[in-house]
Parts: C-alpha cells; sequence; structure tokens
C-alpha cells in the first residue's frame, strides 16, 4: 500500500522536527519534503505533489495564507493548517485560508496535552485529509462573487408563498467557504433570523463569527441564550463554541449538553428543535462536511414540514453530511453551492425582490 506523502512546512526548526518525528513515526506515512518559508512551500508542492500539506500560518518570505491561495488555484493540494491560535490576527489569517481553501485546521502542542493526545490528533488529521478530493479554488473568485451576485445572480421563481420564520445551516469540513458564498449570494438586508452551526475546534472558533462579520454586508454574531426569535431578524446568528444550539419556546438557548457525532455545537441537536418548534415555517440546508451529524435533524425537519437543501457532491470539499442526508432521503433539493444562496433567496418569501 502506498504510503501518505507529507510536505511540512514550518519555519520553527523545534516544530517542524516535532512533526515529522511524529508523522514518520506512523508506517502509513513519510515525509517527501520539508520547507520553512510559503514560497519554498509552493515549489516543493509542485514538485513533490504531496498527497498532504501541514502548513504553519506565520511564515517569513510568504505567508501561509498566500502560499494556500498560490497552491489552491494552481496545485490543488489537501492542506492542513499546524498553526497556534493566540491572537485574533493569526485567527482570521486561518479563517482566510479555511475560506481560500485548506481543509482543515489543527493548533500547535502547548506542552500541556496528555502524552500522545496531540500527537495521535496529528496522525487522524493528516489521514483523513489525505482521502479528500480537493479541486481548484481561486481565492479571486471569491472576490468577484462578494461584489457582483447580488445583483446579478438569476433567482428562480418562488415556488411556494409560504410563510417562513427562519433559515437554518449546518456545516463542517469545508463549510468556512461554503458558508460565505452562501450569505453572500442572499442579497442584504437579510428578512430572517439565519442560524448557523459550524463545526471547528475551539481554539480556532473564538473569532470566526467576528470574521464572517466582516465577509458580507449581513450583520453575523454568536448567539446569546435568551433572545427571541422575532428579534434577530436581518443577523445571522451563529452558536458559540463548544455550545449548542437550540429553539426552545421561541427563544435561543446554549446547552452544554452530550456531544453528538463527536460534535458540540451539533447541527443535529439545532435542527431537530426546529423541526419541533417551527418545522412547517423553517428552511434548513445541510453543507460540505465529514460524518453524518446533521442529516437526521436534516430528516426530522422535513417530516415535519419545512423546506430542505443539501449541497451535491461535485462542490462538497467533504460529501459526508450532505451525502448521509441523500441517503435518508432527507434532503428535497441537493443544489451545487451557487445554487444554493438564490435557491434559499427564493424559498423565502420576506426577502426583498431584488
Amino acid at each position: 500500500m502506498n504510503k501518505i506523502g507529507v510536505l511540512v512546512v514550518e519555519d520553527s526548526v523545534t516544530v517542524r522536527r516535532r512533526l515529522t518525528e511524529v508523522l514518520t513515526a506512523d508506517p502509513a506515512i513519510e515525509i517527501v519534503g520539508e520547507a520553512e518559508d510559503g514560497r519554498r512551500a509552493i515549489q516543493l508542492c509542485q514538485d513533490l505533489r504531496p498527497d498532504v500539506v501541514t502548513l504553519d500560518m506565520m511564515l517569513p518570505v510568504m505567508s501561509g495564507l498566500s502560499a494556500t491561495e498560490y497552491i489552491m488555484a494552481h496545485c490543488p493540494t489537501p492542506i492542513l493548517i499546524v498553526s497556534s491560535s493566540t491572537n485574533r490576527g493569526e485567527l482570521f489569517k486561518t479563517y482566510d485560508a479555511l475560506a481560500a481553501g485548506a481543509v482543515d485546521v489543527l493548533e500547535k502542542p502547548m506542552g500541556s496535552e496528555p502524552d500522545g493526545d496531540w500527537e495521535q490528533r496529528l496522525l487522524s488529521r493528516v489521514k483523513l485529509v489525505s482521502r479528500i478530493k480537493v479541486i481548484t479554488h481561486l481565492r479571486a473568485r471569491l472576490g468577484a462573487f462578494k461584489d457582483s451576485t447580488a445583483t446579478t445572480s438569476v433567482r428562480p421563481a418562488r415556488p411556494t408563498a409560504r410563510k417562513h420564520r427562519l433559515v437554518a445551516i449546518g456545516a463542517s469540513t469545508g463549510g468556512p467557504s461554503a458558508v460565505v458564498a452562501i450569505l453572500r449570494a442572499l442579497p442584504p438586508p437579510c428578512p430572517l433570523p439565519v442560524l448557523l452551526v459550524l463545526h471547528l475546534d475551539e481554539p480556532f472558533a473564538a473569532a470566526f463569527a467576528e470574521w464572517l462579520d466582516g465577509q458580507t454586508e449581513h450583520r453575523v454574531g454568536y448567539a446569546r441564550g435568551g433572545e427571541p426569535l422575532a428579534s434577530l431578524a436581518g443577523r445571522i446568528a451563529m452558536a458559540p463554541p463548544n455550545h449548542h444550539l437550540v429553539l426552545q419556546g421561541g427563544k435561543l438557548a446554549l446547552t452544554v449538553g452530550p456531544e453528538r457525532h463527536s460534535c458540540r455545537p451539533s447541527v443535529d441537536v439545532l435542527f431537530e428543535s426546529i423541526a419541533c418548534e417551527c418545522g412547517p415555517e423553517s428552511v434548513a440546508c445541510l453543507l460540505t462536511g465529514m460524518g453524518r451529524d446533521g442529516a437526521a435533524g436534516l430528516l426530522e425537519i422535513r417530516r415535519a414540514g419545512g423546506v430542505t437543501l443539501a449541497q451535491d457532491e461535485a462542490t462538497s470539499i467533504v460529501y459526508g453530511m450532505p451525502r448521509e442526508a441523500a441517503a435518508l432521503c432527507a434532503a428535497q433539493r441537493v443544489l451545487p453551492l451557487d445554487e444554493i444562496g438564490p435557491a434559499l433567496a427564493a424559498l423565502t418569501d420576506a426577502w426583498p425582490e431584488g
């Protein structure tokens, strides 16, 4: 069986040595190259064609973000960001890299982890990322999309006059770029509440809502317990790190209940609460992601009379969660990413005609 070829990109000699030692200890993995800056990373990625790139964000000569944008545009390769989450600037660069096509993110070892814990997570992430078939991801397309979509997209005819109360979106691996694309396709102002669950490890989730707020003209913030749903019109309310987001008695609630599918927040937990509270008046969408979180909840919303959508395989970074939804017949429509935003707008009769 062929080994997984990894290119390690890290400017710290100490950290780079740690990464290579952990990875080479696994017989299924081999180090095909090492780079200490972004420019060298690009050159080696083109020359060696690794199966995975582990990439730091803070690099000399060329940043990890610039390297990500170039690699995904010219030699698409699964990228696992291995970086720190110590300040807002680094977090924002990490989010930018995820939006530019990087697949996943893992925090650098802090030294306080239980023996073997971080090492096992690194090996698991590298193996997971190596199985993902990435596509060319031109960063410039996002910029053009931001400027033109709201005014030039062709909106399909409204299929129903039903009154909807909310839109709910769930995503995991590959979710940051997918969510940005959808929000940019929705004409502002947003007339209904949009509830969002995105799987992102807690150290890196701290400022994501703030970053997302700056990517579109929509208002984005972390949800707060006790907020009435009716007061959230015009806003995207995102589940905060390590908390389930649910709808109870017409208000948002945050819980720290058991993980679902190893996830907290869980898409299933949100979708199931919506099915109970306002199923026929809801629109729900399940996007790219590993695993099956959200599929059963999407089915509950469909059974309750709500409208359900899922992202298709061709445009999903990881066709896991949407595939499970399709297998359960939970999604009434399976759409490519660039059609989901216009479809949501068309389904939501309160949206301005634009």
